[in-house]
């Protein structure tokens, strides 16, 4: 039986009417007909029995309907998929931002994505300041951009996103602030402040030293992104940010001098290995 003959048969098994199975189908009560003679030739034996008044499967028939009708089922899921492939993934993605400046930092790659996947919604959420894992975990992001290493349990690292220096935040009063540049030995002369996500390996060591040996002193953890610059701006410590901050926080109480030293810093793609998606998959693709 071809796969036309296998549709006319499991949909006149359903119908169990001739004239309801061709309007569904669309085809003629003819077209209908001849299938399933064609199938009982090749069976061998009647699938239905047949009456002015009703039609109703045969136990070969039923037999027959019970073998094929979830192997049918498969390919149409099958067929389904592959459509959708070849259309590019769809519905929505939700993408966390650790940092929501990165967002605009990677235009290009979301535009890339989201001209692969006309139809599939990006929608973009802002991750919390002292936990960026949490959306994740709780499951109101399928996917997030954060600060590489990203050192959490089932969480799969994906590709860098976006690749950038480091900048040392101080006061405008602080005497670091006339300086060109810094090198990480200067984080030992002054309190470093700090979110409780360092954005760097090397700061999240206990305790922190600098490369030259000196221990680091370190302020408390604060709780949003905007104390941290207020404190920063009222000379209460300084801060080692991702160089972007510059751009999207500069304020005239505040300096932001470049790492002469200081290795880049990465943001990658990351989402939990036990809710992997295809449309996570194909954003990984457009990051790589």
């Amino acid at each position: 039986m071809e796969l036309r003959e296998i549709e006319i048969f499991l949909t006149l098994a359903e119908e169990l009417h001739f004239g309801r199975t061709a309007e569904r189908l669309r085809v003629s009560q003819a077209r209908v007909s001849q299938s399933i003679r064609k199938a009982e030739r090749q069976i061998g034996a009647p699938l239905f029995e047949r009456t002015s008044r009703r039609v109703a499967l045969t136990p070969i028939g039923a037999r027959l309907h019970s073998d094929l009708r979830p192997a049918y089922r498969r390919i149409e899921e099958g067929l389904a998929r592959a459509k959708a492939a070849g259309r590019g993934v769809t519905g929505v993605l939700r993408l966390g931002f650790e940092a929501p400046g990165v967002a605009d930092l990677i235009t290009s790659t979301l535009d890339t994505f989201r001209t692969g996947n006309p139809e599939c919604e990006v929608q973009i959420r802002e991750a919390d300041f002292t936990d960026p894992f949490a959306k994740l975990r709780h499951g109101e992001v399928d996917a997030l951009i954060t600060l590489l290493p990203a050192d959490e349990p089932g969480v799969v690292t994906g590709p860098t996103v976006y690749s950038e220096q480091m900048v040392l935040a101080v006061s405008s009063r602080h005497p670091f602030a006339s300086r060109e540049f810094v090198t990480l030995s200067d984080l030992a002369r002054d309190t470093v402040l700090r979110a409780a996500h360092p954005p760097a390996p090397y700061w999240q060591d206990e305790p922190w030293y600098t490369p030259d040996g000196h221990p680091v002193r370190r302020g408390e953890p604060v709780a949003t992104f905007q104390e941290l610059l207020s404190a920063v701006a009222t000379g209460a410590g300084i801060c080692p940010l991702a160089a972007h901050a510059a751009d999207y926080f500069g304020r005239p109480s505040l300096r932001f001098l470049p790492f002469r030293d200081a290795p880049a810093v990465h943001w990658g793609l990351v989402w939990l290995a036990s809710g992997e998606t295809t449309r996570i998959r194909a954003l990984a693709t457009a990051c790589a």
